[in-house]
């Protein structure tokens, strides 16, 4: 009997820690400005030091304070939305990677620029194009949050959905080495229900329906490869959680792992297909007069 209390209080206190940190989330996207930029960065330097934790247990030891500093620069560039920016501030952290080895570093030498570089870019970079999403706007649409919503909405149906089809009907494995719990069948799981969250959620947005399904089908399928690249890192590292900063969740790594490469991949999706399509429409062009 106490061990099924022990399971109910953890499961109640994970849902309690998800719907709260969910609903943060929620109203700092809903406000946007200073208050997503907030968030966001919190989420960061959180992750940041969790990833460098991980990168530790192999034996690789990242600047943490490279890492940092360049996050907080870039997430600048994203609040002012000066994507103009990001080449040349991407440019000057990956030298100061180098020059922190050169001159504070340790064996492995090469491997702490690598894994330096890959948590600026990994946690950083990518979670911070969340604002740009926010912040798209045209003639159609005054912003992007309704694009993040639906975002979020498809990520999680997509575990919902492997969750449940996984366990009823899982026999396959998707990635045996990696993650052997997932299975194949999960996997198509997730994608019927983030699809069809993607369609709801374009309905009442205005949304095309093809465009609703191809929203969806990238935002699955990234989030699905999140979440196997973090495992990937942890398996590689040895470690089984990020860390235990959330009750009943393990680390914020273990958390946003599905929204790393979701966001961005929205993001130009959504910036290319959507919001200005005349950009894509004038690259099509240009690359048929080369032909």
């Amino acid at each position: 009997m106490s061990d099924e209390i022990k399971g109910l209080n953890k499961n109640a206190t994970r849902m309690l820690v998800g719907f709260l940190l969910g609903a943060v989330v929620m109203c700092a996207i809903m406000y946007g400005s200073w208050a997503i930029l907030g968030m966001v960065l919190v989420i960061v330097i959180l992750a940041t030091n969790e990833y460098v934790k991980i990168l530790k247990h192999k034996g690789f030891f990242p600047s943490i304070k490279v890492m940092i500093a360049s996050e907080l620069i870039l997430a600048w560039v994203a609040y002012n939305q000066r994507f103009d920016l990001a080449a040349l501030v991407l440019t000057l952290c990956s030298a100061a990677s180098f020059m922190w080895v050169l001159f504070c570093g340790r064996q492995p030498y090469i491997a702490n620029v690598a894994t330096t570089l890959l948590g600026i870019i990994y946690c950083g970079w990518f979670p911070l194009h969340i604002i740009f999403l926010r912040n798209l706007n045209c003639e159609r649409y005054d912003s992007g949050l309704g694009f993040v919503v639906l975002m979020f909405t498809a990520i999680l149906l997509t575990d919902i959905g492997a969750y449940y089809i996984g366990r009823h009907f899982g026999k396959h494995k998707l990635s045996p080495v990696i993650s052997p719990n997932k299975t194949i069948e999960g996997s198509l799981g997730g994608i019927v229900f983030a699809v069809s969250g993607a369609l709801v959620v374009g309905y009442f947005i205005d949304l095309e329906w093809y465009m609703s399904i191809i929203a969806g089908l990238l935002c699955t399928v990234f989030a699905q490869i999140g979440d196997l690249s973090e495992s990937l890192i942890k398996r590689d590292a040895g470690v089984k959680d990020s860390g235990d900063t959330l009750p009943g969740h393990g680390g914020f790594l273990d958390r946003t792992d599905s929204f790393v490469f979701t966001i961005p991949i929205m993001y130009y999706f959504c910036y290319y297909f959507i919001f200005h399509k005349e950009i894509l429409i004038d690259f099509i062009k240009s690359f048929r007069g080369l032909i």
